[in-house]
């Protein structure tokens, strides 16, 4: 049974069992229904709390109806019978109530939580809104400038915050059912509150809506949720209730079946997937409960406080002591950030650093579970700093190297041991990127492998298993995307129009804004090493651009011109003579946004049909996941390979050969035309 009910006095429990989070199956919509027609119809219950088991409250819709037909009772219809009962209804929070969990816990006349839990609205995240009354109660509870901001950021947000806001009515401190029965106890005896749906929104000042929608639109950069969602919260406080949850109802339902919806769809099950794959399943990873950092430059550090986050102690290796001391400040400096932003105590700082130790010697590891190597990009460097881990560290030690573009086998030769040796692939700033491509070695073991997710679980990372070749999967994709850039300047486009017809399409920045931001030094030191290796990268306008020292925001220039203290980017004279120079003889034309778009994400498509081919990557969600996660790909269009399927794999190839025809792309792979035969890349890894 998904819901039991109990009494204690003249109190009813309501206990909600549908593991594993309590989700709002159909099964248990009718129960909630049938309980409140059960207890309405007995005089013995003057007050019912609604809790859940195990781990939280009702967190949520059931995922496995996500693109069915709903079956009745609703989710309005339940929250209706909820707020009309003839009984107080207290709902008894812990863990999370979000989505229609929190529409649920609207509608019972109070609300009560533990201190840990968190409520939230979370829908614009999967492309829609709310559709069980949370944009039309909302504001009626909290006012609408609350409800804009839990609507449409659609983030959780702490008990003790809500708390201030209005949401909960009490934090319960110790057991929370006794604590919800002395709670509806007290008011049981007390008129039942006005139902939030018979509540006036309190007035708001002029020019707050403008203002919203305007603040709203430049965060969304075309994500249509959020903007709907704010429109919603707003016909609430406008209109009457029966109005405005019709309004909610429509919106929910027309986005529910929108490409938006059904890319950020996409994107939740192969976020859930991901630390879990289905190649590992059964295979018991190794304990990891210490862990060492070789390195602490920006990366290293970075490392450190993503572990230190996750309640590990970490000691960091460095070279010399003045080296560790650097190390040491940098870790620091991290949290300092994080107290000086509001986002952490400084007694929370502090306990973070009081676990970071640092050494120049590498005896101080021997008996560390996991060791990741983060130092500066060289095969001998990095080689020499696992000879020394090979002497000092346990053979059951797990030992991983950081590398962007190196070949952790050529890394790993001379490893003791080397079948617990593995690539961990972070990406820069550690701490906050989600990212994390895990490449095993010919050598490493299934166990190690799934340590690696297993560690990417603990740090709440988004963990991608990537085959060994120059860049992984997130880079190689990468160079793709700078080489198609510099032919659209060879071929009559600009930086600032590409940038823009890249942001225009969802990206934070261009291309060319990107490369200034990390500078162009760091790509060209990885095309130096790809000449040594025997290949030809193409870059002929980046290559000038270093010769001449510009190497981005740092020195005043790069693809843009910058003023001092000023990152917004110009034109640049220099650049522009250049590229003239350079693309003397070539064709020129002009180029639309979509068209630029175009010559660059879907090239990036083809190399990454590549990669799916080779199996550097298992799965097309993969790939998607590296790019939303590692490179700003905009996760409502639900990565390069569920868009290229969304937009019709045979389009692809069609205007890919129209790019080839004018030499401005690589032909379609192979792949890549038996995938669009098919209409789905599945085929190349069924």
């Amino acid at each position: 049974m998904t819901v039991t009910i109990t009494r204690e006095d003249a109190v009813a429990v309501v206990t909600v069992d549908n593991p594993p989070v309590n989700a709002l199956s159909q099964a248990l919509r009718q129960a909630l229904v049938d309980a409140v027609a059960e207890l309405d119809a007995d005089g013995t219950v003057k007050a019912v709390v609604l809790i859940c088991a195990g781990r939280t409250f009702i967190a949520g819709a059931d995922v496995s109806e996500f693109g069915k037909p709903p079956l009745p009772p609703h989710l309005p219809d339940v929250v209706a019978s909820i707020e009309s009962a003839k009984k107080p209804w207290v709902a008894a929070i812990h863990g999370s109530a979000l989505g229609g969990g929190l529409e649920v816990a609207l509608g019972c006349a109070y609300r009560v939580a533990v201190a840990s839990a968190s409520l939230g609205l979370p829908e614009v995240k999967l492309g829609i809104i709310p559709g069980a009354g949370g944009t039309v109660r909302l504001p009626r509870l909290v006012g609408p400038a609350a409800a804009v901001d839990l609507v449409t950021g659609g983030n959780p947000v702490g008990a003790r915050k809500v708390e201030e806001l209005g949401l909960v009515d009490a934090i319960i401190e110790g057991d929370l059912r006794a604590g919800a029965i002395a709670f509806a106890s007290d008011v049981a005896g007390k008129p039942l509150p006005q139902p939030l749906s018979s509540r006036a929104v309190p007035a708001v000042e002029a020019g707050f809506w403008e203002a919203a929608e305007k603040a709203e639109a430049a965060k969304a950069r075309r994500e249509v949720a959020p903007l709907r969602a704010l429109a919603s919260v707003r016909k609430a406080s406008e209109a009457d209730f029966s109005t405005a949850m019709a309004f909610e109802r429509e919106t929910f339902l027309e986005l529910r079946g929108s490409e938006q919806a059904a890319a950020l769809r996409h994107v939740f099950f192969a976020e859930r997937a991901a630390p879990r794959p289905p190649e590992l399943a059964g295979v018991t990873p190794r304990d990891i409960r210490s862990a060492a950092v070789i390195g602490g430059g920006t990366m290293g550090a970075g490392i450190a406080a993503a572990l230190r986050d996750a309640g590990l102690p970490v000691v960091l290796i460095e070279r010399d002591q003045a080296a560790v001391e650097r190390g040491i400040a940098n870790v620091r400096a991290i949290y300092d950030g994080s107290v000086k932003r509001g986002r952490m105590t400084q007694a929370l700082a502090d306990e973070r650093m009081a676990g970071v130790a640092g050494g120049d010697d590498y005896g101080l590891i021997a008996d560390t579970d996991l060791v990741i190597e983060a130092v500066f990009e060289d095969l001998a460097v990095k080689r020499t700093v696992f000879e020394m881990l090979s002497s000092v560290c346990r053979p059951d030690a797990v030992l991983a190297t950081n590398t962007s573009y190196l070949d952790p086998d050529a890394i790993s030769r001379g490893v003791s041991h080397p079948e617990r040796f593995l690539g961990l692939h972070f990406f820069s700033p550690a701490h906050v990127m989600k990212l994390l491509e895990i490449v095993p070695t010919e050598t490493t073991t299934p166990e190690v492998l799934a340590t690696g997710f297993a560690l990417a679980r603990l740090l709440a990372k988004i963990p991608v298993r990537a085959g060994i070749c120059d860049g992984f999967i997130g880079n190689r994709i990468l160079k793709v995307t700078r080489a198609q850039a510099e032919r659209l300047l060879l071929s009559g486009a600009t930086p600032s129009a590409v940038d823009a017809a890249m942001r225009a399409f969802g990206l934070p920045m261009g291309p060319f804004e990107a490369q200034d931001l990390g500078g162009l030094d760091i790509a060209a030191f990885q095309r130096k090493a790809a000449r040594e290796r025997g290949e030809t990268p193409f870059a002929p306008v980046a290559e000038r651009l270093c010769a001449l020292g510009r190497f981005g925001q740092k020195t005043g220039g790069g693809w843009h011109d910058y003023q001092p203290g000023d990152r917004a980017p110009r034109p640049s004279e220099t650049v522009a003579a250049i590229i003239v120079e350079l693309a003397a003889g070539r064709p020129q034309r002009a180029w639309s946004e979509a068209e630029i778009a175009d010559a660059i994400l879907l090239p990036m498509v083809n190399e990454a049909t590549r990669i799916l081919e080779e199996r550097v990557a298992l799965r097309a969600a993969d790939i998607d996941l590296v790019k939303i996660h590692g490179y700003g790909f905009p996760r409502w269009r639900g990565g390069p390979m569920h868009y290229a399927e969304t937009r019709g794999l045979a389009e692809v190839v069609a205007v890919l050969d129209g790019l080839v025809a004018d030499g401005l792309a690589e032909p379609p792979c192979d792949g890549l035309r038996r995938a669009a035969q098919a209409g789905r890349f599945s085929v190349l890894s069924d």
